[in-house]
């Protein structure tokens, strides 16, 4: 048992809520409930109306599925969909085009392996989520699932939490480095020692990204994790009755902290902590070491050293070097890698998978990586416990399926939202643009250069795109119908976490390739020996890059 499964309550929760949301169809089907009556029941099953057609949003809790899970999401896509699904930055998945009839039977079909999409959309606690190394990463304290787990049970149709002033977004994480985002989270959790050695959380607040991006603060610097729940609840109640409801722009967390101060807000929780602490509730242990008894490692066969022939394969192919290079990740346990499966494959849409691939990526798992399966926040997927000796036939097969682009972390491996192809809200085409980017990066070889480069792509100031946040930044505008796309330079979602700054006057769509052609060229050029992207950028400001962006065209223009 590598997972979480569901016990009977769980099973009788979803089971009624389908139950009661196959009712609402009928009902708006036939003309009983209004558009706007059915509006709010839908978001509670994470059902949107996008652009042309409605989104089911799937819930992952912190990113981990089972191949027999990935197969059922396989069947949905060529069943109910236009076979494929889309991976979001959140370690959800999304389906673009379902019928509203069918909808109970895809909630009911994701039922039977123990999945659902209550808490997906609304103003509620949303899928907790983490690092998609959890358990095998080499630099972790300790394994964090359990207790996102923990949060996911708590959290679920908490009746005092389902009607907050706004969306509300946990991320809990283990490791020096974070993978997580948990700076731009409601409300981050770092696992942590005191002093004494002791296990606990320092606890984040207030981060964000959206119109208002913001980083966390520190709450609390050590945590028990007996009072993880008691805290999370303290925080929720201030949150719950201070937190704005009269405007949907300032309703999230991140306002209220500011508007406060973290030191007054502080003030606040502790009190209601304090108040929670007074109550006859005891923490119960027992119930995390059953948490956490779901989460047993894996049968690990002893060490196989692999080193040689992975040697000799790297000097015969640049390819599979590369992809070692790039996508392979350290594992904690000897004879083991983390494998990460790109799914930016250049000219392709960053985060979706076609029916076909899902399913081969379920028997991928089974036969490499004791049949599990993560979703990372750069929308790609990792198999995390493959035998070194594995490597090179996994690698031979992600290729033929076209999974195998040597790019994670680097410039093609972009982030980017749906977009105006398919969001209401966008004001520009986001994939597009990652797509010509790509391409461009790629005929000019220049990927492998450039080393770690964040390129992060948002359609709209809503920022599901993360662009606040890439080293590379691009918002979507709208300019008298015309797209046109704001540059930003510096952001970082990882413990040095920060906010890019604007370089300029927004691009038109055509020229956005090229100018992240000018930038990428402007670092190899500008950069100290060893020195990354973002870090030439924090030495030298965003001057000489606006220089080189700016500069040269007014300088065409004048000629």
């Amino acid at each position: 048992m590598h997972m979480y499964r569901y016990d009977a309550i769980d099973r009788r929760l979803v089971a009624e809520r389908i139950a009661q949301f196959r009712d609402q169809v009928r009902r708006r089907l036939a003309g009983e409930l209004s558009e706007a009556e059915f509006k709010p029941q839908r978001l509670k099953n994470g059902l949107y109306m996008q652009l042309h057609a409605y989104m089911l949003r799937v819930a992952i809790p912190y990113g981990l599925l089972n191949s027999e899970q990935m197969r059922t999401l396989a069947t949905i896509a060529r069943v109910y969909d236009r076979g494929y699904g889309h991976f979001t930055t959140r370690q959800n998945i999304q389906f673009n085009w379902p019928m509203l009839t069918d909808v109970p039977d895809i909630l009911a079909d994701l039922a039977a392996v123990e999945m659902h999409a209550m808490q997906t959309s609304g103003n509620c606690i949303r899928n907790i989520t983490s690092d998609h190394y959890a358990g095998v990463a080499a630099d972790e304290i300790e394994d964090p699932r359990p207790y996102a787990e923990l949060i996911r049970q708590w959290s679920t149709l908490h009746p005092e939490f389902s009607f907050l002033p706004r969306k509300f977004k946990i991320a809990v994480s283990a490791s020096a480095e974070d993978r997580a985002a948990t700076r731009f989270h409601d409300i981050g959790l770092l696992m942590t020692r005191n002093e004494s050695g002791r296990v606990g959380f320092r606890v984040l607040v207030g981060g964000g990204l959206g119109r208002t991006p913001v980083v966390g603060q520190e709450i609390r610097a050590f945590l028990p994790k007996e009072d993880l729940l008691p805290y999370l609840e303290a925080i929720l109640r201030v949150y719950n009755l201070e937190g704005r409801r009269d405007n949907i722009y300032k309703a999230r967390i991140k306002i209220l902290v500011n508007a406060l101060g973290i030191d007054a807000f502080r003030e606040k929780v502790e009190a209601e902590f304090r108040a929670i602490a007074a109550e006859p509730v005891s923490w119960d242990g027992a119930e995390i070491e059953r948490i956490a008894g779901h989460f047993r490692a894996p049968p690990y066969e002893p060490e196989a050293v692999a080193d040689e022939d992975l040697s000799l394969l790297r000097a015969s192919s640049t390819a599979f070097a590369r992809w070692m290079k790039t996508n392979v990740k350290p594992h904690k346990r000897p004879g083991y890698a983390i494998v990460n499966v790109s799914l930016k494959p250049v000219g392709g849409i960053p985060g979706d998978v076609t029916a076909a691939q899902m399913d081969a990526l379920a028997d991928l798992a089974d036969a490499y990586s004791f049949g599990m399966i993560r979703v990372s926040h750069r929308q790609n997927l990792v198999l995390a416990d493959v035998r070194r000796v594995d490597l090179p036939a996994l690698w031979r097969k992600l290729d033929r399926l076209n999974l195998a682009a040597a790019n994670v972390g680097r410039a093609t491996d972009i982030i980017a939202c749906p977009g105006l192809d398919f969001c209401s809200l966008a004001n520009a085409r986001s994939i597009p643009v990652a797509q010509r980017i790509a391409d461009k990066l790629d005929a000019l070889d220049l990927q492998y250069d450039l080393g770690d480069l964040r390129i992060n792509v948002s359609g709209c100031i809503n920022a599901c795109g993360h662009h606040h946040v890439g080293h590379i930044g691009l918002l979507g505008v709208d300019k008298k119908g015309e797209e046109f796309y704001q540059i930003t330079l510096g952001g970082s979602s990882a413990e040095d976490a920060a906010i890019g700054t604007i370089l300029g006057a927004a691009v038109p769509s055509a020229d956005v390739a090229a100018a992240i052609e000018t930038l990428a060229l402007a670092y190899v050029r500008l950069r100290e020996t060893g020195e990354s992207f973002l870090g030439t950028v924090r030495r030298l400001g965003t001057a000489p890059f606006r220089e080189a962006l700016y500069g040269a065209d007014q300088r065409q223009a004048a000629g």
